[in-house]
């Protein structure tokens, strides 16, 4: 009701009420827009770090893969030669044989998708 009958006094229902409404002026949007663009700005830093945080994590990875498959390499299974009566050597061996047989089928798939993550990261928005 209150609604109808300011329409009908064309004034507002705060005004109706005895409330004054301050209207925002070209000082309050000034500030508002600057205020905004201070955020944006805030905002574009951190997604740009965040960016450059990913990329170098899956740079580093790719170069831990590869110093891991260049050690595997020189190591040439040289633990398939050990003594395996004496237990510690046949525990160590068995660890090292799982973790390189895992390693060599797992590692090429994780190396091709953080190359590809580089890739992604690196393409201009």
């Amino acid at each position: 009701m209150l609604i109808i009958l300011a329409d009908e006094l064309d004034i507002t229902v705060s005004g109706l009420l005895g409330e004054t409404v301050a209207e925002p002026t070209t000082d309050d949007l000034k500030t508002l827009s600057e205020k905004l663009e201070v955020i944006n700005l805030q905002l574009a830093k951190r997604s740009t770090a965040k960016l450059k945080t990913i990329r170098w994590i899956l740079i580093s990875l790719c170069a831990a893969i590869v110093i891991i498959f260049i050690a595997l390499a020189f190591m040439n299974s040289s633990y398939l030669d050990w003594n395996y009566e004496d237990l510690e050597l046949a525990m160590a061996g068995t660890i090292m044989h799982g973790f390189e047989f895992l390693f060599v089928r797992i590692a090429p798939i994780v190396f091709l998708i953080s190359v590809a993550g580089i890739v992604v990261t690196y393409k201009k928005r």
